[in-house]
């Protein structure tokens, strides 16, 4: 990593989640552990927070545990604003708003990429094409999108 920029990775609901779950457990605690070492630097938000106190217990209790690693970004009225773009592009519908506000949030805090296990909403590849047409639109850099699988530093 010397010399090459740290990636600014969002992290939205999902993956926290995803340390507890059979199917994804191995690539978030993974990515995570990567994230202590600081090969990463961890962006969530505002929205994760809410969204995580519906989550069980050990899920709260991690998101915690990552805080001292993580720059948590608020909800900005350009994040609203492009959400609102995303939304008006039918990306997604009304009843998906905060996938559209995590997608924005990102873009709008400068991350290079979010990292996700919503595959419906935002690591789909119909979504994300669309995600960066209308950031491009809006003035805003396009952003990568992946599952953690993907950009895991494998020994």
């Amino acid at each position: 990593m010397h010399g090459r920029k740290k990636i600014r990775a969002y992290v939205d609901t999902s993956v926290f989640g995803g340390v507890f779950d059979d199917e994804f457990d191995v690539a978030s605690q993974r990515f995570f552990s990567q994230v202590k070492r600081k090969e990463f630097i961890l962006v969530t938000s505002a929205v994760v927070y809410e969204e995580l106190k519906k989550a069980p217990e050990d899920v709260r209790a991690f998101f915690q545990e990552m805080l001292p690693y993580s720059e948590v970004i608020e909800i900005t009225q350009g994040s609203l604003y492009l959400r609102d773009a995303y939304l008006k592009a039918a990306i997604v519908s009304l009843k998906y708003t905060n996938d559209a506000l995590h997608v924005a949030m990102a873009t709008f805090a400068g991350c290079d990429i979010i990292l996700s296990w919503n595959f419906k909403h935002i690591v789909h590849f119909d979504k994300i094409p669309l995600y960066n047409a209308v950031n491009t639109l809006n003035g805003y850099n396009p952003i990568s999108i992946f599952s953690s699988w993907e950009v895991i530093k494998y020994d």
